[in-house]
């Protein structure tokens, strides 16, 4: 069964929905305490990192989520859902996110295109990941964010995109992996990443 947490910042309705379309059990997550109940989780995000930070942790969600990870199970963070994987962000006053991969996350700045980067990009191959397994090289994938992922080594990187200048577009450490686009939002190509992740025994 795949969790989908809704700690009041995220877009739970799509990915709940493209969960079930591509044949998968879901729920919806509201009460912390049931997350041991799921083989997978999927943390979605809309909104500014801080206050996310603040919800889950006013919801007492993050130390559920920590011991979940400790157990190998595999946690997808969507778009700001991956932002908070990371230790730190700079949205609205620097805030300590859930420290799960190396890094932080800062405001994106290019010298010719516009931000917020609204829109489709296509992926460029860093490391290969088991949740990639069948998805074509460079095809388009959605994206919605004015703040990017910084890793503190490329051995987190699954995927940059171009967007003047490269910005890391999905990460990985152990049994959580990061998306900066929507999969459920990248027609076929998204659903495929979906799918491989409800088969993804967190292991690389």
């Amino acid at each position: 069964m795949i969790g989908v947490i809704d700690y009041g910042a995220g877009n739970i309705a799509s990915v709940n929905y493209a969960l079930r379309r591509i044949g998968e059990s879901s729920e919806v997550v509201t009460n912390p305490e049931n997350i041991p109940d799921f083989s997978h989780l999927v943390l979605p995000g809309v909104g500014s990192f801080n206050s996310a930070m603040r919800n889950l942790d006013d919801g007492n969600w993050i130390n559920y989520i920590k011991d979940f990870v400790t157990k190998n199970k595999p946690l997808l963070g969507i778009c700001l859902g991956m932002q908070l994987l990371f230790e730190e962000g700079e949205e609205h006053g620097k805030s300590n996110g859930l420290g799960l991969i190396p890094g932080k996350v800062k405001l994106m700045k290019t010298d010719k295109e516009k931000i917020p980067h609204v829109g489709w990009n296509r992926l460029y191959t860093v490391n290969p990941h088991p949740v990639m397994k069948g998805v074509k090289e460079h095809v388009d994938f959605y994206f919605v964010h004015s703040y990017h992922c910084i890793p503190s080594s490329d051995k987190y990187v699954i995927n940059y995109i171009k967007y003047d200048k490269r910005f890391v577009s999905s990460v990985f450490s152990g049994s959580v992996i990061g998306m900066q686009f929507h999969p459920e939002k990248s027609q076929p190509a998204g659903l495929k990443i979906l799918r491989n992740f409800c088969k993804w025994d967190g292991i690389c």
